[in-house]
């Protein structure tokens, strides 16, 4: 079966950015331009990583909608779109297919942590209505949920299901998934500290919160190994692993807004129930940063 690949490399999950309560979008903007220059293959708006869960439906839509326009057709650009209800994922996937998104990412429904069977009817529900790739997205860290082998193998069949975000942190899993659906899906590492591992098993690539601050640095990981260059991947790899290991010392996106705020990206400014990092926990994250960069 034959389907479009949407990417190769990195994929920024974009942090959303707030100023006084409301979305920051001249920061949106200016992070939006930072990441393109960066060279990523793709962009990932009102994901995890995007504080999504506390967006209201029309705030997910004008985020949307603004990114489009933003991004144009200078690289790739995907909206998460996922819910635990599947009525409300299909409405906002097709909007998203309405305004001009490359793709939709669909994360697993959480909280009520559905059946095999109904993960499939799930997917192919939206997956028959949009007429964009839908993205499996598989974060049991977050959702309660893991999907099973046996759901990719059924769902991989699908002609609008086209790849998947992998971020069980399982290399056995990611191993199967690859031997058992790599033919007919695209997998992409979902996590920052198994992108080489996932790239040498078959996987087109990272959706990253990393490279947010760093979209050049992580790209590189994914164009060295692409060019057969293993020992300098590896060795980037295992350079950035201290800086992986800090923007994840606590909820994402905490630590990694806290640095884009740092760095004149954006305030540091949350929505309940997140909230700012002491400032003990913000003197180390930034230390290791400074670290590696400087």
């Amino acid at each position: 079966m034959s389907k479009k690949t949407i990417f190769r490399g990195v994929c920024t999950a974009l942090i959303t950015p707030f100023r006084n309560g409301e979305i920051d979008y001249p920061g949106l903007k200016k992070l939006i331009e930072f990441q393109i220059e960066g060279g990523v293959g793709a962009l990932l708006i009102n994901g995890t990583t995007g504080e999504s869960a506390t967006l209201t439906e029309k705030e997910k839509q004008e985020l949307i909608a603004f990114a489009v326009r933003e991004v144009g057709e200078r690289v790739p650009l995907i909206a998460g779109t996922g819910s635990n209800s599947t009525q409300k994922a299909l409405k906002l996937s097709e909007f998203a297919a309405d305004v001009g998104v490359d793709g939709v990412l669909v994360v697993t429904p959480y909280y009520n942590k559905a059946s095999a069977e109904g993960l499939i009817e799930h997917y192919k529900k939206i997956a028959d209505a949009v007429d964009v790739p839908t993205i499996l997205y598989n974060v049991p860290s977050r959702t309660g949920v893991n999907i099973p082998l046996s759901v990719y193998n059924e769902l991989a069949n699908h002609k609008n299901i086209v790849a998947v975000k992998e971020a069980s942190a399982s290399v056995s899993d990611m191993a199967k998934l690859c031997a058992k659906c790599g033919d007919r899906l695209d997998i992409y590492s979902g996590n920052d500290d198994l992108i080489l591992p996932t790239l040498s098993l078959g996987s087109k690539g990272v959706i990253s919160v990393l490279s947010n601050i760093l979209p050049k640095e992580v790209g590189e990981i994914c164009r060295l190994w692409f060019e057969g260059k293993a020992d300098e991947a590896r060795a980037l790899q295992l350079r950035l692993l201290p800086l992986i290991n800090a923007i994840f010392s606590e909820v994402n996106p905490i630590p990694i807004k806290a640095l884009m705020a740092r760095e004149g990206f954006c305030a540091e400014e949350y929505r309940l129930p997140l909230c700012p990092m002491s400032e003990e926990k913000k003197k180390e994250l930034f230390g290791v940063y400074d670290k590696f960069k400087y």
